[in-house]
């Protein structure tokens, strides 16, 4: 008997997640060694992210669209990958120079917070290029714990601690639900590789399966609960009310591309043949997230809990373009590279405003924002502006985006529904900027904000209008990156 040959190590495909990891480290041991504060130790973290990025560029030129697998399979070197790896990359970045004030706060702690931001994306990127079942579970977990300590780190109330403990328990369950998947779909196929499912499917012809379909269910499930996807959001209200302002729009930004990117492997590349089955039952979820996330969102008067169930509703439409096949998966990602932006520079604005520690923020604190600080005021109103999807800023063309394939792919009445979903949506983030605007303010005291976290908001107000005037480089970018 010939051995099978040894899998191709291929260290270079992982440059990016090896900087991260091993920056972690580097962190860690350098606050136990030096003790050289938290203002040096943000700086290299923030280096380490830039040589993370720089590779991430060098990789994305270096990939092919239809990829080439690696770690006998474990992974896939893919710009679908790369393109992940470039918005978690992205959107850590913006959020860490927002977030120097929460690092100051945590003190002695700042060197497990900058070590944890670098674990999770390190985490969320391995999720999204696993071609694995086993390895998308070990990238779940590794970015998942990271968020959960994240969550309670500040330890300032009893808030932070309960969203911290509510995220690991359910967080728990929903990695049971995804293993138990796919513990099924190892018994349908007998594999738990996307590529050797599909070509389990290319030789043979299931006349019972019940199983795989109810696998492919739970690993739905077991994904849905990452991107908070109704009915299975219950965490994120009281995780993005009481864990801490200045990296909760991190955490959920980070999470939702992992978790789409997941879903997009899961569904498109391994059970694309199943889409008959599985996309009414998306349509379902994406269709019940747009209507709960809207209607509770308006219902809301603590703006971190509006943008939670905002988050709810716009899983919804992204899982609106994930249901119209491989042919709106463009459309998917252009969707999370905009909205990450806008969410992460919706929450440092809130980190700024109420302080980067913060558990809690009424709507009330933001009456008259403009007058305080027309600057984090309009900051605030573009990012609302662009999740609402209004023209002339990048989430019209994002929302435009995913109808179109909807439409195309047959499902025309959740287009309807998203229609609805999003002129509900209109009415509360306007009601947001009327307060901030049209509303007498709090105090007279102006609301300062730092000069790392006014370049991170001043880029992120850039993209959301300049990408939204002109959207063709970056709808260019995403086509390239999907294999048909």
């Amino acid at each position: 008997m010939i051995p099978e040959a040894f899998p191709e190590i291929a260290w270079s495909a992982l440059a990016p997640e090896l900087v991260l990891v091993f920056g972690a480290v580097a962190l860690l041991l350098l606050d136990v060694q030096r003790k050289p504060g938290v203002k040096v130790l943000w700086v290299m973290s923030l280096v380490i992210l830039a040589v993370a990025l720089a590779l991430g560029v060098w990789q994305w030129i270096a990939a092919t669209p239809e990829g080439e697998p690696i770690f006998g399979g474990m992974l896939l070197f893919d710009r679908s990958a790369a393109l992940a790896r470039l918005v978690v990359l992205g959107v850590t970045i913006q959020a860490m120079a927002a977030a120097r004030s929460l690092f100051a706060h945590l003190g002695n702690r700042a060197a497990e917070g900058l070590a944890l931001v670098l674990l999770a994306a390190a985490g969320f990127i391995l999720m999204a290029a696993s071609q694995n079942l086993v390895m998308m579970f070990l990238g779940l977990e590794m970015g998942s714990i990271s968020l959960y300590i994240l969550a309670g780190i500040a330890g300032d109330g009893v808030r932070s601690d309960e969203a911290a403990l509510k995220y690991l328990l359910l967080g728990a369950v929903a990695s049971a639900v995804f293993i138990y998947g796919a513990a099924l779909v190892f018994a349908g196929t007998g594999s738990l590789d996307l590529l050797g499912i599909g070509e389990f499917f290319a030789r043979n012809l299931l006349l019972s399966p019940a199983v795989l379909l109810v696998g492919i269910g739970l690993l739905t499930a077991g994904l849905s609960f990452k991107v908070a996807a109704a009915p299975f959001h219950v965490w994120a209200p009281d995780v993005y009310q009481g864990a801490p302002a200045g990296i909760v729009g991190y955490m959920a930004a980070v999470a939702k591309v992992g978790g789409f990117a997941a879903l997009a492997r899961v569904l498109l590349s391994g059970f694309e043949n199943f889409r008959p089955d599985w996309a009414p039952i998306v349509a379902g979820i994406a269709a019940l997230s747009m209507v709960v996330g809207a209607l509770m969102a308006i219902i809301s008067s603590d703006i971190r809990r509006l943008l939670a169930y905002s988050g709810v509703a716009h899983a919804g439409f992204i899982l609106t373009g994930l249901a119209s096949g491989v042919e709106g998966s463009s459309s998917v990602w252009f969707y999370l590279a905009v909205y990450t932006v806008q969410l992460v520079a919706a929450f440092s604005v809130i980190s700024v405003v109420g302080g980067a520690a913060s558990s809690g923020s009424d709507l009330s604190d933001y009456r008259g924002l403009y007058r305080r600080s027309p600057f984090l005021a309009l900051v605030l109103s573009v990012a609302l502006l662009g999740m609402a999807g209004l023209p002339l800023t990048t989430g019209f063309v994002a929302k435009l985006g995913v109808f179109l394939w909807a439409w195309r792919g047959d499902l025309e009445w959740l287009v309807v529904v998203a229609v609805v979903a999003s002129a509900m949506a209109i009415y509360l983030y306007l009601r947001v900027i009327v307060i901030m605007y049209m509303q007498s303010p709090v105090g007279d005291d102006p609301v300062l904000c730092d000069r790392p976290t006014s370049w991170a908001l001043g880029a992120a107000t850039a993209v959301t209008v300049v990408l939204g005037v002109f959207p063709q480089p970056l709808l260019r970018l995403v086509e390239t990156a999907i294999y048909l």
